[in-house]
């Protein structure tokens, strides 16, 4: 497997970087997150005409119908137009989701400042999505200057609606003593926090915990339950880290079999690290070769397949220590920056 894909526990600060490199790219949408649930779209030409008629809602839910292709083609840029239109008239939801395009540089220029002035105008409403991302553009330093302390804040904000995005990044704060002093047992509070219905992310930050025997007693099995928790809920990290699991026999008998199984799930998922480890594993199992076209048929169209090496994260003098891969969503992966409001 080489050491491509590893990173010692003690450097997770790194991660919270590393995002920025995906969530601002334009081709990043392997992990498209939503809040909720959102309803089948009604009649699409009787929304059309609500929204051409100036109603904020009809509007946001045609710009939301066109983001995900709900009823129509997906077109990013007429979603930008109708989130526009309905963020104009003071639609929190729509000012969330149109930050989120402009984070991505979907539909419209990435522009992270403005991308950051719409979530503001979503966070001002006291909107929990907008309150969230706007803190991870500041934890981030994405379109304003980087300020932990400032992410905190919004993150608190958001907490205190019961936001599990914000609940599991206030964690990740903690777990590395971003904005706040390093506390292990106040991280785990908040990822308990953010369990609630199931929340992927959190499932796998505490599942960071026990593996790391940071906060609690080492426990390798307890951390496969959490991984497995979260890549059951189709989280692509969790899906990569559990595959690595079963490749490395840490936590589970090791399986090649089902090593390969949950790598696939997370290339499937978009992630690049599971779509490596997948050419590695089916490498190693030919005895050589790294053939990628072995993974292109299971990579969303829309993303590119990982070529060579991806940079090893560790610090040399923590080379000797176990070893465990790292996703680039991984990082404020939390339903930001970039989650976007969907109809409960």
């Amino acid at each position: 497997m080489g050491c491509a894909m590893r990173l010692h526990a003690s450097k997770r600060t790194l991660i919270l970087l590393i995002a920025i490199l995906c969530a601002a790219a334009a081709n990043c949408i392997s992990q498209e997150l939503f809040d909720g649930q959102t309803k089948p779209p009604e009649n699409p030409s009787r929304l059309l005409q609500r929204a051409e008629n100036g109603d904020s809602e009809a509007q946001f839910r045609l710009g939301l119908a066109y983001e995900r292709g709900l009823g129509v083609r997906r077109d990013y840029a007429q979603a930008a137009i109708w989130y526009k239109k309905a963020a104009d008239r003071g639609n929190s939801g729509a000012q969330n989701n149109l930050g989120g395009l402009y984070s991505r540089g979907l539909g419209v220029a990435q522009n992270d400042a403005e991308a950051v002035r719409w979530y503001a105008r979503a966070a001002a409403e006291g909107h929990p999505t907008g309150e969230n991302n706007l803190g991870s553009m500041f934890a981030e330093g994405r379109g304003v200057s980087r300020s932990d302390e400032t992410a905190v804040r919004w993150y608190r904000k958001a907490a205190a609606k019961g936001y599990a995005g914000a609940e599991t990044n206030l964690g990740l704060m903690y777990s590395t003593g971003r904005g706040v002093s390093f506390d292990a047992q106040e991280a785990i509070a908040w990822y308990r926090k953010a369990l609630k219905g199931g929340f992927g992310p959190a499932e796998f930050e505490l599942g960071q915990m026990y593996f790391r025997g940071t906060g609690v007693p080492q426990d390798l099995p307890e951390a496969i339950r959490w991984f497995r928790k979260a890549a059951e809920h189709g989280l692509a990290s969790a899906q990569n880290q559990l595959g690595f699991a079963y490749a490395r026999g840490q936590g589970v008998p090791q399986d090649s079999s089902q090593a390969e199984k949950w790598y696939r799930l997370a290339a499937e998922n978009g992630s690049l690290e599971g779509q490596h480890n997948l050419m590695n594993i089916r490498a190693s199992a030919r005895g050589g070769g790294g053939d990628t076209s072995t993974v292109e048929s299971v990579m969303p169209s829309h993303l590119p397949v990982a070529t060579g090496n991806l940079p090893d994260q560790r610090n040399p003098a923590d080379q000797d220590t176990p070893d465990f891969p790292f996703s680039q969503e991984q990082a404020f992966h939390a339903r930001g920056p970039g989650a976007r409001s969907s109809l409960p």
